[in-house]
């Protein structure tokens, strides 16, 4: 086929997340509601913090609260308001341009996502395991260079998938079997080669998955041989409670990422795909404000005092 055979796309269709629309209606609620409770927890922990000045430490400040709640807030506003259309329009279209948009700071906060997982955890591991060596080892400089790479990480993720998708020949359909514009789907499109864009999604996934999981894995190791340790059956039951929420978080959003992107294309299911971007999309964004910080003794006792302020004002 020759290139002047090729039709330009100047616009998308997302299928959505259900192709049924009797289940539209009902699903709109549940997941504005879940939208809602992210932008909320998000938000509220952004606030906290900044007004919490015994919060103003390199674990809550840099680390654990304020970036996280950015990118999960970030994350989620790029992909669930347009789920929502879906669920209450019959035609859902998004321009080329805009799809790339989305497309592209999607993929930057996911991938920073990964990579902050993992500073966290690693955070963790030093001040459990070497706690005398915690303001040494994680001065506020050491943690700025960290949120630097890592959100440099996705800003070079995003820009090389979005640089090979731009380059693709869409003309066989203009349905994105999805709910946002993501890469699988998009490559689905295609009628040019998409051999190059394969490659680079397994390298980017394989690098921004599997590393990220691999440090998570071997800081909750000795986090908890470290806990093990513990002589007080009180201190380890509490520790190993704080543990045990958040090794389920990173499990499910790491998990859900690998099922979507390190599968071969010739066994994935698209539909299977779907429901699993839900977990990192959605519901890992809607937990992250609970697990990582209502959870923390020092966030309960801020928003406290913070409520305490507010009533007597």
């Amino acid at each position: 086929m020759t290139e002047g055979n090729y039709s330009t796309v100047t616009e998308f269709v997302l299928a959505g997340l259900t192709e049924q629309p009797e289940l539209h209606r009902p699903l709109f609620l549940p997941f504005l509601g879940i939208y809602v409770l992210t932008v909320v927890g998000n938000l509220g922990m952004i606030t906290l913090i900044s007004l919490s000045s015994h919060l103003h430490t390199p674990m809550y400040y840099l680390l654990s609260s304020l970036s996280l709640s950015f990118i999960d807030l970030c994350n989620s506003t790029i992909v669930t308001p347009k789920m929502l259309v879906n669920f209450v329009m019959e035609k859902n279209v998004i321009s080329f341009p805009q799809c790339m948009t989305q497309l592209y700071f999607f993929i930057v906060f996911g991938i920073s996502e990964c990579h902050m997982l993992a500073t966290m955890a690693y955070d963790r591991y030093v001040a459990i395991c070497s706690p005398l060596l915690y303001n040494v080892t994680m001065p506020s400089q050491v943690c700025c260079w960290l949120i630097a790479e890592v959100h440099s990480m996705g800003l070079v993720g995003a820009t090389a998938h979005t640089v090979c998708m731009v380059r693709v020949l869409f003309c066989k359909a203009d349905v994105i079997n999805h709910y946002f514009c993501d890469l699988l789907p998009l490559l689905e499109l295609s009628c040019s080669s998409t051999f190059i864009n394969e490659v680079v999604v397994l390298f980017f996934s394989a690098f921004n998955i599997l590393l990220p999981a691999l440090t998570i894995l071997s800081s909750y190791i000795f986090i908890i041989s470290s806990i093990l340790r513990i002589r007080s059956t009180e201190g380890r039951t509490k520790a190993f409670s704080s543990c045990r929420s958040r090794i389920l978080a990173v499990a499910v959003f790491c998990g859900s990422l690998s099922f979507m992107y390190l599968q071969p294309s010739s066994v994935s299911s698209m539909n299977r795909g779907k429901v699993s971007s839900v977990f990192y999309t959605t519901v890992v964004p809607m937990l992250h404000p609970l697990i990582y910080s209502l959870k923390n003794r020092d966030v309960k006792v801020a928003l406290k005092k913070f409520l305490e302020q507010r009533k007597f004002l």
